[in-house]
């Protein structure tokens, strides 16, 4: 199996992906949590605390898809670790994907979402520190994403009883999913924070369709802009002047690229 073939293969499956995680009318299947008292404590709309659900949800979904194409499903040992799962052919070809939620700020874009370092692992290739394989062993690497919609008004400090399950406002609501390389879906701009990782665009049209601004240039460019990009703490530890390049832009002149 190629990459294209993968990616094809996950794009069909992740059309019925809905179904393990909405009700018919589009709310979440998950109410809360509970407890052996039987009460339901709503759920944080924390992004991580979401996240880790959807990944739980989703986790039998991906299984089948695996059985059906005949790969082994490898998960990450580790929460910080490079990818997700890890997806491994009768050839041996490794296909990294990512599992990656966010929530709609609009109807055009959304909060916005990270896709991996682009040090450590990204930049030494060969390393297996905090990657379940090397980085370099991978023959494509993927994001599955999904957005949604907060749902407004929630108390989270409202407990419900178990009869009460079907009256509970579900706190997220709205599901669409996409699945792309992670190089059609980045941006030329690190993710939120400090932490040295690459963002994804928030516009919802180029997500779903991977229309970043690598996707035309391809994912040699996609490599060598991140493998060479610097913070300014990065920048002033080199004992550099300025960094050599900003955004795809100043890249392209650093280069003596044709944007």
């Amino acid at each position: 199996m190629n990459k294209a073939d993968f990616l094809s293969a996950l794009q069909a499956e992740a059309t019925q992906f809905n179904q393990a995680v909405s009700t018919s009318r589009g709310d979440w299947v998950v109410k809360g949590f509970i407890d052996i008292a039987r009460n339901i404590y709503t759920i944080s709309t924390d992004t991580k605390v979401i996240s880790k659900i959807m990944e739980l949800l989703l986790f039998p979904e991906l299984a089948r898809f695996a059985r059906t194409y005949q790969l082994k499903m490898h998960l990450t040992e580790q929460q910080n670790f490079y990818p997700d799962i890890t997806f491994i052919d009768e050839e041996d070809n490794l296909f990294a994907l990512d599992l990656k939620t966010t929530y709609r700020i609009n109807q055009q874009r959304v909060n916005g979402m990270t896709l991996g370092a682009f040090t450590g692992y990204f930049r030494h290739r060969e390393s297996s520190k905090n990657c379940s394989f090397p980085y370099g062993r991978y023959a494509g690497h993927f994001v599955l994403g999904i957005i949604y919609s907060k749902v407004e008004d929630i108390d989270e400090r409202q407990v419900h009883r178990l009869e009460e399950l079907e009256r509970i406002t579900s706190v997220i609501a709205d599901f669409q999913f996409f699945t792309q390389e992670k190089y059609c879906i980045a941006s030329d701009r690190p993710g939120s924070g400090n932490t040295k990782n690459i963002g994804a665009v928030t516009n919802i049209e180029a997500l779903i369709h991977g229309q970043g601004p690598f996707s035309q240039l391809g994912e040699d460019v996609f490599d060598d802009y991140w493998m060479f990009y610097l913070t300014k703490d990065m920048a002033r530890a080199a004992d550099l002047p300025q960094r050599p390049y900003t955004n795809l832009q100043s890249y392209l002149a650093y280069r003596g690229l044709t944007p």
